[in-house]
């Protein structure tokens, strides 16, 4: 991870992380009960492997899923 290289008060720096925040409390936390720790780290470590970036499609991928994404992106640069 590369750290913040914008000014203070760039409101669009954090955009993609906020989002990505929020859509997990939204699609997973929000509509679910733990019994414990390790049972809410491992359903969100599940949601966000497999769901979000394997399944879920990202508008700002041109509604492709990151893993889809990337595989086409290295290919892509592999084959020019």
């Amino acid at each position: 991870m590369r750290p913040s290289m914008s000014r203070k008060g760039n409101c669009y720096d954090n955009a993609p992380t906020e989002s990505f925040w929020g859509t997990l409390k939204q699609e997973m936390v929000h509509h679910r009960r733990f019994r414990t720790r390790q049972k809410a780290q491992a359903a969100i470590q599940e949601w966000i492997e497999i769901f979000y970036n394997r399944i879920r499609r990202h508008t700002s991928l041109g509604g492709k899923a990151p893993a889809r994404w990337a595989e086409e992106y290295y290919a892509k640069r592999k084959s020019a």
